[in-house]
């Protein structure tokens, strides 16, 4: 029922919001925002005649996270289906502070042209772990179908840091060795964020305040490493899509370490930075941290009714 009451609200708001207000109100194309060169695709002079028959909607479904859990891999393996139009950036709208009501329109035009029968995916790993976004997403869908990937919590720490770690050294900024974040004063740095996005079940209830369990499906980003096929086959039943993909759309890149995909005649990786090797962590720091994380993972497995092995 807030769902509802709160949609009725934004709607009103959302008629009245002329085209001209969406650039007024402070929802600027920030390149920290959204890709470089995206903003001429907010231009209606800058952009292609869309195919017949097509339109931008809000999506029917978004990955919502978690960061480093193998949100970019899910979006490029399930852009395969032909019943499926990904959207081509992360936009962070639902951690937006204001101005969200007017802002609905602006979202629905980053969004891919679809056909009718193509349903739309939006990915946005921070969404996980934002406060704001359960409500709002609730409130522009109270029916939308949500994916979320996770994978074992101690090595997304890992993960999360290598990414900081390796964009510092391209910006030329200083970088800490891993221990030094995670441990302050001898004890578990549980401030750190890294730590805090890998707390499940705290970001879990949040959602579950606000959506069905029904609604979310969790994909198992560690099984998707190892075998993409039966994790994707889940998604595409979760979304009640017709089985499409298969084990010849995939391919194992001995260089790489991971599965890459073939589709359309065309065989594509992930970019670059992902599937970075971790830098090793002192053995006494890491049992800290998969101490700590134990018993959040155990109360996570009771909130979703499954558990992962995750050590």
């Amino acid at each position: 029922m807030a769902c509802f009451l709160v949609s009725v609200f934004l709607l009103v708001l959302q008629v009245h919001a002329a085209p001209s207000e969406l650039l007024q109100t402070g929802l600027t194309l920030d390149s920290t925002v959204l890709n470089p060169g995206l903003a001429a695709n907010f231009s209606e002079d800058a952009t292609p005649s869309p195919p017949p028959g097509t339109s931008k909607r809000t999506p029917h479904s978004i990955i919502i996270g978690v960061r480093k859990g193998g949100t970019r891999a899910l979006l490029e393996m399930l852009d395969i289906h032909p019943e499926v139009a990904v959207a081509a950036t992360e936009v962070h709208f639902f951690d937006w502070d204001d101005n969200y009501a007017k802002g609905l329109e602006w979202y629905r035009e980053l969004m891919p042209y679809s056909y009718p029968h193509q349903i739309t995916v939006e990915k946005t790993p921070g969404y996980f772990t934002s406060a704001l976004a359960p409500e709002r997403i609730c409130a522009m869908n109270s029916s939308i179908k949500l994916l979320l990937i996770l994978r074992d919590p101690t090595e997304r720490v890992i993960s999360d840091y290598t990414q900081v770690y390796f964009n510092r050294l391209e910006n030329h900024k200083p970088v800490q060795a891993i221990e030094n974040l995670l441990v302050r004063s001898g004890a578990l740095n549980i401030r750190y964020k890294a730590i805090q996005r890998s707390l499940y079940d705290v970001h879990m209830r949040n959602w579950l305040r606000h959506f069905p369990l029904e609604q979310i499906h969790i994909v198992d980003g560690d099984a998707l490493i190892r075998d993409p096929l039966p994790e994707l086959q889940k998604v595409e039943r979760f979304l009640n899509l017709p089985p499409r993909i298969v084990s010849s759309n995939f391919y194992f890149n001995q260089t790489k370490g991971f599965y890459c995909i073939r589709s359309d005649g065309r065989e594509r990786c992930l970019h670059e930075s992902k599937g970075r090797p971790h830098p090793s962590v002192n053995g006494t720091v890491l049992q800290q941290l998969r101490s700590f994380l134990r018993e959040h993972n155990r109360t996570f497995f009771r909130l979703v009714k499954r558990t992962f092995d995750w050590q």
